[in-house]
Protein backbone atom coordinates (compact mmCIF):
# COMPACT_ATOMS: atom_id res chain seq x y z
CA UNK A 1 0.00 0.00 0.00
CA UNK A 2 1.30 3.43 -0.91
CA UNK A 3 1.09 6.14 1.72
CA UNK A 4 -1.81 8.59 1.45
CA UNK A 5 0.55 11.36 2.54
CA UNK A 6 3.01 11.59 -0.37
CA UNK A 7 2.04 10.86 -3.96
CA UNK A 8 4.50 8.72 -5.90
CA UNK A 9 6.27 10.47 -8.76
CA UNK A 10 9.37 9.28 -10.59
CA UNK A 11 12.19 11.65 -11.52
CA UNK A 12 11.14 11.34 -15.18
CA UNK A 13 7.78 12.91 -14.33
CA UNK A 14 8.98 15.75 -12.14
CA UNK A 15 8.58 19.36 -13.04
CA UNK A 16 11.74 21.28 -13.97
CA UNK A 17 12.33 23.98 -11.36
CA UNK A 18 14.17 27.24 -11.79
CA UNK A 19 17.28 27.36 -9.58
CA UNK A 20 17.40 29.78 -6.66
CA UNK A 21 19.85 32.70 -6.80
CA UNK A 22 23.38 31.41 -6.33
CA UNK A 23 23.24 27.99 -7.93
CA UNK A 24 21.43 24.81 -8.86
CA UNK A 25 22.85 22.57 -6.12
CA UNK A 26 21.07 23.46 -2.90
CA UNK A 27 22.82 22.25 0.25
CA UNK A 28 20.59 21.77 3.27
CA UNK A 29 22.69 21.34 6.41
CA UNK A 30 20.71 19.98 9.35
CA UNK A 31 22.29 20.01 12.83
CA UNK A 32 20.31 17.93 15.33
CA UNK A 33 20.35 19.45 18.81
CA UNK A 34 18.58 17.34 21.39
CA UNK A 35 17.66 17.27 25.07
CA UNK A 36 18.11 13.78 26.48
CA UNK A 37 16.27 13.60 29.81
CA UNK A 38 18.66 12.32 32.50
CA UNK A 39 15.86 10.62 34.47
CA UNK A 40 14.52 8.66 31.47
CA UNK A 41 15.77 5.94 29.12
CA UNK A 42 18.38 7.23 26.69
CA UNK A 43 17.24 7.61 23.07
CA UNK A 44 20.37 5.82 21.87
CA UNK A 45 23.25 3.97 23.48
CA UNK A 46 26.89 3.78 22.48
CA UNK A 47 27.90 1.69 25.50
CA UNK A 48 25.52 -1.13 26.56
CA UNK A 49 25.37 -1.74 30.28
CA UNK A 50 26.81 -5.00 31.68
CA UNK A 51 24.40 -7.96 31.72
CA UNK A 52 22.11 -5.98 29.41
CA UNK A 53 20.79 -3.91 32.32
CA UNK A 54 18.57 -1.00 31.27
CA UNK A 55 19.98 1.68 33.53
CA UNK A 56 18.25 4.82 34.79
CA UNK A 57 20.18 7.00 35.24
CA UNK A 58 22.33 5.96 32.30
CA UNK A 59 25.42 8.03 33.01
CA UNK A 60 27.78 6.84 30.21
CA UNK A 61 25.24 7.21 27.41
CA UNK A 62 23.92 10.53 28.71
CA UNK A 63 27.55 11.69 28.85
CA UNK A 64 28.06 10.65 25.21
CA UNK A 65 25.38 13.14 24.18
CA UNK A 66 26.47 15.78 26.68
CA UNK A 67 29.98 15.91 25.22
CA UNK A 68 28.38 17.05 21.99
CA UNK A 69 26.74 19.95 23.76
CA UNK A 70 29.89 21.03 25.54
CA UNK A 71 32.48 20.55 22.79
CA UNK A 72 30.93 19.24 19.59
CA UNK A 73 28.36 21.95 18.89
CA UNK A 74 30.80 24.85 19.46
CA UNK A 75 33.23 23.20 17.01
CA UNK A 76 30.50 22.83 14.39
CA UNK A 77 29.30 26.40 14.91
CA UNK A 78 32.83 27.82 14.61
CA UNK A 79 33.30 26.06 11.26
CA UNK A 80 29.97 27.24 9.89
CA UNK A 81 30.64 30.80 11.04
CA UNK A 82 34.01 30.76 9.27
CA UNK A 83 32.38 29.81 5.97
CA UNK A 84 29.29 31.97 6.43
CA UNK A 85 26.89 29.00 6.46
CA UNK A 86 23.56 29.02 8.28
CA UNK A 87 22.11 25.64 9.27
CA UNK A 88 18.69 24.30 10.09
CA UNK A 89 18.64 23.36 13.76
CA UNK A 90 16.50 20.28 14.29
CA UNK A 91 15.87 21.23 17.87
CA UNK A 92 13.93 19.81 20.80
CA UNK A 93 11.81 22.62 22.21
CA UNK A 94 13.14 22.10 25.74
CA UNK A 95 16.68 22.81 24.55
CA UNK A 96 15.73 26.48 24.84
CA UNK A 97 15.20 25.91 28.58
CA UNK A 98 17.93 23.36 29.32
CA UNK A 99 20.73 24.88 27.19
CA UNK A 100 19.79 28.55 26.67
CA UNK A 101 23.39 29.67 26.01
CA UNK A 102 23.76 27.43 22.97
CA UNK A 103 20.19 27.97 21.78
CA UNK A 104 20.85 31.71 21.87
CA UNK A 105 24.08 31.26 19.90
CA UNK A 106 22.27 29.32 17.16
CA UNK A 107 19.51 31.91 17.00
CA UNK A 108 22.00 34.78 16.83
CA UNK A 109 23.85 32.96 14.02
CA UNK A 110 20.65 33.05 11.96
CA UNK A 111 19.90 29.33 12.11
CA UNK A 112 16.40 28.15 11.22
CA UNK A 113 14.77 26.41 14.22
CA UNK A 114 12.86 23.29 13.08
CA UNK A 115 10.80 21.66 15.82
CA UNK A 116 12.03 18.18 16.74
CA UNK A 117 9.70 17.24 19.58
CA UNK A 118 9.85 18.77 23.05
CA UNK A 119 12.52 16.36 24.30
CA UNK A 120 14.21 13.52 22.40
CA UNK A 121 11.40 11.00 22.63
CA UNK A 122 9.56 9.17 19.85
CA UNK A 123 6.21 10.67 18.87
CA UNK A 124 4.87 7.11 18.83
CA UNK A 125 5.28 6.89 22.63
CA UNK A 126 4.10 10.29 23.90
CA UNK A 127 0.78 10.51 25.76
CA UNK A 128 -0.60 13.57 23.95
CA UNK A 129 0.91 14.22 20.53
CA UNK A 130 -1.06 17.42 19.94
CA UNK A 131 0.20 18.87 23.21
CA UNK A 132 3.83 17.94 22.48
CA UNK A 133 3.64 19.81 19.16
CA UNK A 134 1.96 22.79 20.84
CA UNK A 135 4.54 22.92 23.66
CA UNK A 136 7.45 22.65 21.22
CA UNK A 137 6.02 25.37 19.00
CA UNK A 138 5.22 27.73 21.88
CA UNK A 139 8.66 27.33 23.47
CA UNK A 140 10.61 27.88 20.24
CA UNK A 141 8.48 30.85 19.23
CA UNK A 142 8.80 32.50 22.65
CA UNK A 143 12.58 32.02 22.54
CA UNK A 144 13.20 33.16 18.95
CA UNK A 145 10.37 35.64 18.44
CA UNK A 146 9.66 33.88 15.14
CA UNK A 147 7.09 31.39 13.93
CA UNK A 148 8.17 27.77 14.05
CA UNK A 149 7.53 26.82 10.44
CA UNK A 150 9.20 23.40 10.16
CA UNK A 151 9.15 20.05 11.93
CA UNK A 152 10.99 16.74 12.05
CA UNK A 153 9.93 14.09 14.53
CA UNK A 154 12.55 12.45 16.76
CA UNK A 155 13.89 9.59 14.67
CA UNK A 156 11.62 10.89 11.86
CA UNK A 157 8.81 9.17 13.74
CA UNK A 158 5.17 9.88 12.91
CA UNK A 159 1.86 8.39 13.95
CA UNK A 160 -1.02 8.20 11.48
CA UNK A 161 -2.11 11.62 12.77
CA UNK A 162 1.14 13.62 13.04
CA UNK A 163 0.96 15.49 9.73
CA UNK A 164 -2.65 16.48 10.36
CA UNK A 165 -1.80 17.77 13.83
CA UNK A 166 1.19 19.71 12.50
CA UNK A 167 -0.86 21.39 9.78
CA UNK A 168 -3.65 22.07 12.27
CA UNK A 169 -1.17 24.12 14.32
CA UNK A 170 0.18 26.05 11.33
CA UNK A 171 3.40 24.13 10.67
CA UNK A 172 4.23 24.60 6.99
CA UNK A 173 6.92 22.03 6.19
CA UNK A 174 8.42 18.81 7.47
CA UNK A 175 11.58 16.76 6.99
CA UNK A 176 9.99 13.46 8.08
CA UNK A 177 9.63 12.20 4.49
CA UNK A 178 13.13 11.49 3.15
CA UNK A 179 11.85 10.32 -0.25
CA UNK A 180 13.39 12.65 -2.84
CA UNK A 181 16.11 15.16 -3.73
CA UNK A 182 13.43 17.80 -4.33
CA UNK A 183 10.57 18.99 -2.10
CA UNK A 184 7.28 17.08 -2.27
CA UNK A 185 3.72 17.72 -1.15
CA UNK A 186 2.62 16.05 2.09
CA UNK A 187 -1.16 15.74 2.17
CA UNK A 188 -3.05 16.56 5.38
CA UNK A 189 -6.65 17.17 6.43
CA UNK A 190 -5.83 20.88 6.53
CA UNK A 191 -4.16 21.20 3.13
CA UNK A 192 -0.72 20.23 1.88
CA UNK A 193 2.56 20.77 3.72
CA UNK A 194 5.93 20.92 2.00
CA UNK A 195 8.12 17.87 2.43
CA UNK A 196 11.63 19.39 2.55
CA UNK A 197 14.33 16.82 1.65
CA UNK A 198 16.19 15.01 4.40
CA UNK A 199 18.76 12.20 4.23
CA UNK A 200 19.44 8.75 5.61
CA UNK A 201 22.66 8.44 3.59
CA UNK A 202 24.72 11.55 4.47
CA UNK A 203 23.56 11.21 8.06
CA UNK A 204 26.15 10.65 10.77
CA UNK A 205 23.86 8.54 12.96
CA UNK A 206 23.39 6.06 10.13
CA UNK A 207 27.01 6.20 8.93
CA UNK A 208 28.78 6.00 12.29
CA UNK A 209 26.41 4.89 15.06
CA UNK A 210 24.55 2.25 13.02
CA UNK A 211 26.84 1.23 10.16
CA UNK A 212 30.07 1.71 12.18
CA UNK A 213 32.16 3.21 9.39
CA UNK A 214 35.52 4.90 9.95
CA UNK A 215 35.85 8.66 10.40
CA UNK A 216 36.41 9.63 6.72
CA UNK A 217 33.22 7.91 5.51
CA UNK A 218 30.91 10.96 5.47
CA UNK A 219 33.47 12.92 3.47
CA UNK A 220 33.92 10.00 1.07
CA UNK A 221 30.18 9.76 0.53
CA UNK A 222 29.95 13.45 -0.21
CA UNK A 223 32.73 13.31 -2.81
CA UNK A 224 31.14 10.22 -4.39
CA UNK A 225 27.71 11.91 -4.47
CA UNK A 226 28.72 15.26 -5.92
CA UNK A 227 29.33 14.16 -9.54
CA UNK A 228 25.82 12.68 -9.76
CA UNK A 229 24.16 15.72 -8.21
CA UNK A 230 26.09 18.15 -10.42
CA UNK A 231 25.21 16.19 -13.55
CA UNK A 232 21.53 16.11 -12.65
CA UNK A 233 21.58 19.83 -11.83
CA UNK A 234 22.02 20.53 -15.54
CA UNK A 235 18.36 19.61 -15.94
CA UNK A 236 16.86 20.85 -12.69
CA UNK A 237 18.07 21.86 -9.21
CA UNK A 238 18.71 19.25 -6.56
CA UNK A 239 18.82 19.41 -2.76
CA UNK A 240 21.82 17.72 -1.16
CA UNK A 241 21.23 17.17 2.55
CA UNK A 242 23.86 16.66 5.23
CA UNK A 243 22.63 15.69 8.69
CA UNK A 244 24.92 15.79 11.73
CA UNK A 245 24.68 15.42 15.49
CA UNK A 246 27.19 17.27 17.73
CA UNK A 247 27.99 14.18 19.81
CA UNK A 248 28.84 12.22 16.64
CA UNK A 249 30.39 14.62 14.10
CA UNK A 250 31.69 17.07 16.69
CA UNK A 251 34.32 14.74 18.15
CA UNK A 252 38.03 15.37 17.38
CA UNK A 253 38.55 12.46 14.98
CA UNK A 254 35.55 13.45 12.79
CA UNK A 255 35.33 17.24 12.99
CA UNK A 256 38.16 17.72 10.49
CA UNK A 257 36.24 15.75 7.88
CA UNK A 258 33.14 17.83 8.58
CA UNK A 259 35.18 20.96 7.97
CA UNK A 260 36.45 19.54 4.67
CA UNK A 261 32.88 18.84 3.58
CA UNK A 262 31.78 22.40 4.24
CA UNK A 263 34.95 23.89 2.75
CA UNK A 264 34.65 21.86 -0.48
CA UNK A 265 30.99 22.79 -0.91
CA UNK A 266 31.54 26.47 -0.09
CA UNK A 267 34.20 26.71 -2.79
CA UNK A 268 32.28 24.83 -5.46
CA UNK A 269 30.63 27.02 -8.13
CA UNK A 270 26.87 26.63 -8.40
CA UNK A 271 26.35 25.61 -4.77
CA UNK A 272 24.01 27.55 -2.50
CA UNK A 273 23.38 26.81 1.18
CA UNK A 274 19.74 27.21 2.20
CA UNK A 275 17.77 26.57 5.38
CA UNK A 276 14.63 24.46 5.49
CA UNK A 277 12.30 27.46 5.41
CA UNK A 278 14.21 28.97 2.49
CA UNK A 279 13.90 25.71 0.55
CA UNK A 280 10.16 25.54 1.30
CA UNK A 281 9.69 29.15 0.13
CA UNK A 282 11.70 28.48 -3.05
CA UNK A 283 9.56 25.45 -3.82
CA UNK A 284 6.26 27.24 -3.13
CA UNK A 285 7.26 30.18 -5.29
CA UNK A 286 7.04 28.01 -8.41
CA UNK A 287 5.08 24.90 -7.41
Amino acid sequence: MRTPRVKYQSSWEQKRFKPPPGGSLIVHLVVNVEHWVYTDRMPRVVLPNPQGVEAIPDVPNWSWKEYGWRRGLPRIMDILKHFGVRATASINGDVCNAYPRMARAMHEAGWDFMGHGFVQKSMLTVDDERQVIADTKATIEAFTGKKMRGWMGPGLGETFHTADLLAEQGVEWTCDWAVDDLPVEVETKHGPMVGVPYTLELNDIVVYALEHHSSPEMYRRLTDSLPIYLEECRESPRVLVISVHPYVSGVPHRIGYFRRMIEDLARLPGVVFMTGSEIADWYLSQA
